[in-house]
């Protein structure tokens, strides 16, 4: 079968096309036939082993798994003997912030893992570009007692993170300002948003505007230039760690110094996100968001484009019909 190996750390010119010996299931695993994957922040993180405390998850010195890919969507050819939930035939999606190796044709997947079926509203590549963005926004949102009518500006709001974060903040009833280009701005209304502001003609950091709570899903902020935005118990959210890990000091020193504090939310339960995203899509109250499609063979282009950190929701990955 055809995979996407990364030997060693680096930047996307040392992914190598190869063919690799097509993996077998364990008792408790299924083999999926991948049809679409994702090129994510994530992924690159992986990549390039940045932030350097990331080597210590994916190998010191070298990639342990030489196989990135964290998104999945396709369909199951094999179940091993003790497989209770899926069935040859199945068509599922999937999610692992750790790695599910699904830069390649085939991967095997424990049964128990972030895994179910692909709602039949949905295709392939809409179904792989679901969970990421969507598994982060909701851990940054179930960090916080967020109620209907709260005020919640979303920094970053076309990105995966972010245009998933619109989505389920006016899932929750919250009255959303989204900070994108303008280009953007009728993506990020029919998402929920109910004002935008476009960050090249405006700091969104000097508005008088006041919010109970700020997601920076980009990670392009910093809390010393967002507090002012905050009311009285207001919070602070980012995906990213921030400049020596400053927003993992700040969740820890913040809540001692006042009113206005920052929560650094580590992402759990990877498995009842994904039902819960599933959930809502059935329901017509959530949509993956495509910028781009490219085929496995070109994988390397989805890499540079998403590391220009520009991409407006997700990149997806190809492999056949």
């Amino acid at each position: 079968m055809k995979a996407i190996i990364h030997n060693k750390y680096g930047p996307p010119d040392f992914l190598q096309l190869k063919e690799v010996e097509k993996p077998t299931p364990k008792n408790n695993e299924v083999l999926i036939r991948v049809y679409a994957t994702t090129v994510n922040r994530t992924d690159c993180a992986m990549l390039r082993a940045k932030p350097f405390i990331m080597r210590f998850f994916t190998g010191l010195f070298k990639p342990k798994i030489p196989v990135l890919g964290t998104e999945v969507a396709g369909n199951i050819e094999a179940v091993g003997k003790d497989v209770k939930s899926f069935k040859i035939g199945d068509k599922v999606f999937g999610f692992d912030d750790g790695g599910l190796s699904s830069h390649a044709q085939y991967i095997t997947l424990s049964e128990n893992k972030a895994l179910t079926t692909i709602p039949n509203n949905l295709t392939y590549k809409q179904a792989a570009a679901s969970f990421e963005g969507a598994h982060y926004a909701y851990n940054m949102i179930k960090k916080v007692d967020l109620k209907s009518e709260q005020k919640v500006l979303v920094n970053g709001a076309t990105g995966a993170i972010g245009s998933a974060a619109v989505q389920l903040l006016n899932y929750f009833g919250a009255n959303v300002t989204a900070v994108c280009n303008a280009k953007n701005f009728e993506l990020v209304k029919s998402l929920g948003a109910t004002k935008v502001v476009d960050y090249t003609k405006e700091d969104f950091t000097k508005s008088n505007e006041k919010y109970h709570y700020v997601l920076d899903t980009g990670g392009k902020s910093t809390f010393s230039k967002c507090k002012p935005l905050l009311l009285s118990g207001g919070v602070y959210i980012s995906s990213e760690l921030g400049s020596m890990a400053q927003n993992l000091f700040f969740a820890i020193i913040t809540p001692m110094m006042g009113s206005k504090k920052v929560i650094f939310p580590i992402p759990t339960d990877t498995r009842g996100s994904i039902l819960f995203i599933k959930k809502l899509i059935e329901q017509g109250k959530f949509n993956s968001v495509i910028d781009r499609e490219y085929p496995l063979e070109q994988i390397t282009d989805a890499f540079r484009y998403v590391e220009k950190g520009f991409k407006t929701g997700n990149v997806v990955i190809t492999l056949g019909e």
